[in-house]
């Protein structure tokens, strides 16, 4: 593999495994066994039935956790400890025969963007399950799902278009995770204030009424 490619290999696994590492393990792993793509030796473990089996059996639990509000949530709770170190571990894995140096610095790369992307996934869900009705959900999890396949196959057979798309990903990331926290901060407070542990949140009119869309673009308010 060329030098492009390793990155785009490296990066968009990092990438997907922050969105849905099970989707991530099984479409790399069935490539593999299937002789559509050759991975590093040091990825090769990917295609082993056993690990595509386990990668499997996830995938189908989170594809239903993933589409009820509330369990959605809990379930990137847990998975912050899990998808951001195999992202890291990808993204090392997938460097192939380096220096310690390189593979290092390959797997903090990895581990930031894997953090960065469940971030923007987790805090997105977290908010559309404001939301009174379940399609959300649903057209949020499916959408996610095919962003992680069709990224991974751009990665692998489109190395260069897909670097220029993470790049694109990854300044949306800079400008939407802030407002996707003071958002959250703003949804923490106003449920402090139903409590009564804290006084209503200032900039609630400023939200009343609007769809996710709106709120982001105005999110530049001071919770």
């Amino acid at each position: 593999m060329d030098v492009v490619s390793v990155i785009a290999l490296s990066m968009g696994a990092a990438w997907a495994s922050g969105i849905n590492l099970y989707a991530t393990l099984f479409m790399l792993g069935y490539m593999a066994s299937t002789g559509n793509i050759t991975l590093p030796a040091e990825l090769d473990i990917v295609a082993n039935p056993m690990v595509m089996t386990a990668a499997g059996l996830m995938y189908c639990v989170e594809f239903f956790a993933d589409k009820i509000p509330g369990i959605d949530s809990a379930w990137d709770s847990i998975h912050t400890f899990i998808r951001i170190p195999a992202g890291a571990m990808l993204a090392s894995s997938a460097i192939g025969d380096v220096t310690p140096a390189v593979e290092l610095t390959t797997a903090l790369l990895g581990g930031a963007l894997a953090a960065s992307t469940h971030a923007t996934k987790a805090g997105t869900r977290l908010l559309i399950n404001t939301s009174p009705e379940p399609a959300s959900n649903w057209t949020a999890s499916i959408s996610e799902d095919l962003i992680v396949i069709g990224g991974l196959w751009t990665a692998l057979h489109h190395p260069v278009l897909f670097i220029i798309g993470l790049i694109a990903f990854i300044i949306l990331m800079i400008w939407l995770l802030p407002r996707l926290w003071r958002l959250i901060r703003f949804l923490f407070r106003k449920i402090g204030s139903w409590l009564g542990l804290c006084d209503t949140p200032a900039p609630l009119a400023r939200t009343q009424g609007k769809s996710l869309v709106a709120s982001i673009r105005d999110a530049d308010f001071e919770p």
